[in-house]
């Protein structure tokens, strides 16, 4: 029997079916093994599947082996997840577009995978002022000292000098990269990445080899936001990368903080906007954000409170309640959870997490989910 892993893997190589579109085919149909079989008019009812991709579908599937090219994509790059994979990132899971190949290189923390363990992204210009590298290095050393996995992108600048500081506080880093997991940039950090793989990770949605290319850069950003809890912005002009990985943490309900500047100065121009917008402050005491970063719920306190919920189940809003209802003792796919609710995939996965979170959900392989 060929593994679901495999068929993301299949999935993964046809052209014009990105991240989003995969996921979609994925809540349709509850595995991506009964897409493969589906038939041409079955596709065309998922949403985004429009007359050319059904094309491309039908004429790149019929010439792909899913069980073969997971055996050669094993060989080519034997360390990756899918999403059908138990060690999968969890919260990335949880986002409109996880990748459907996350490659890494490192030490593999596997309390990070499973929302153990709190991972706060830390981001910014790669030509950072005194002050945004001073800031940088104070709170990437707090983070490290108080358990805190920090995230970054190894780019100059701002993400640099996270993950060193980190590093030097003793502390656990990932690096999100645009290139595969095996090419350096820049080559300059060259040391660094080699200091990472000691003391943390290195992960990308990219196969080995894959040389820097400028779309790349963007779209990793989204799996910065989507493995954090929050995200930092420490200094970000108007146009920075920083700001797209704030636009992809609001969107995916992570917190967003902005260390505040001079209203004339550049570097800060994108941290400012972000305050107007509300991101939370990052001022002086660190104390303060420390205790906001650990008031965010993580997963293991799912835990603690089974206990206490079979003695007095919460009282849940009517979006939750109507998810808990669809469940009822069945173990559902998300897709049927979906059409069952008549609620939006994205209005679901919310709520479905909110409900693993207090304990009353758990999330089985392939997407189904049964009441604890």
């Amino acid at each position: 029997m060929v593994e679901e892993s495999a068929y993301w893997v299949a999935w993964s190589q046809i052209s014009g079916i990105g991240p989003v579109l995969l996921r979609r085919l994925q809540q349709h149909f509850g595995t991506l093994a009964t897409a493969w079989k589906a038939t041409k008019q079955e596709l065309g009812k998922v949403e985004g599947f429009g007359f050319q991709t059904l094309e491309k579908i039908v004429q790149q599937r019929s010439r792909l082996h899913p069980e073969q090219l997971f055996i050669k994509h094993q060989q080519e790059n034997p360390y990756f997840w899918t999403p059908a994979d138990a060690n999968y990132p969890r919260l990335l899971l949880e986002t409109p577009s996880p990748p459907p190949i996350l490659y890494y290189r490192g030490e593999v923390e596997l309390q990070e995978n499973l929302g153990q363990k709190p991972l706060v992204g830390i981001v910014g210009t790669r030509r950072p002022s005194e002050y945004g590298i001073r800031w940088t290095r104070q709170i990437s050393t707090a983070l490290a000292k108080n358990g805190f996995t920090v995230v970054s992108g190894m780019a100059e600048g701002i993400d640099t000098e996270s993950h060193a500081a980190t590093m030097k506080a003793g502390g656990r880093t990932i690096a999100v990269l645009g290139t595969g997991i095996d090419v350096i940039y820049p080559q300059k950090n060259r040391d660094l990445y080699k200091e990472i793989l000691t003391a943390g990770l290195v992960v990308s949605e990219y196969p080995t080899k894959t040389p820097p290319d400028r779309t790349h850069f963007p779209r990793r950003n989204r799996i910065i936001a989507g493995m954090s809890r929050a995200i930092l912005v420490m200094e970000a002009p108007l146009k920075s990368g920083a700001l797209i990985t704030a636009t992809y943490a609001n969107e995916f309900g992570r917190d967003v903080y902005a260390l505040p500047g001079r209203v004339d100065d550049y570097p800060s121009q994108g941290c400012l906007k972000l305050l107007t917008q509300g991101a939370s402050l990052i001022l002086k005491e660190l104390d303060e954000l420390l205790k906001m970063l650990g008031a965010i719920p993580q997963i293991d306190e799912v835990e603690q409170l089974s206990t206490v919920q079979q003695l007095s189940l919460p009282t849940l809003s009517p979006e939750l309640q109507q998810v808990m209802d669809a469940i009822a003792s069945d173990i559902l796919p998300f897709d049927l959870i979906v059409q069952q609710t008549g609620m939006p995939p994205g209005s679901v996965s919310s709520a479905l997490l909110q409900l693993e979170l207090m304990g009353l959900l758990s999330q089985l392989p392939g997407m189904r989910y049964q009441k604890n």
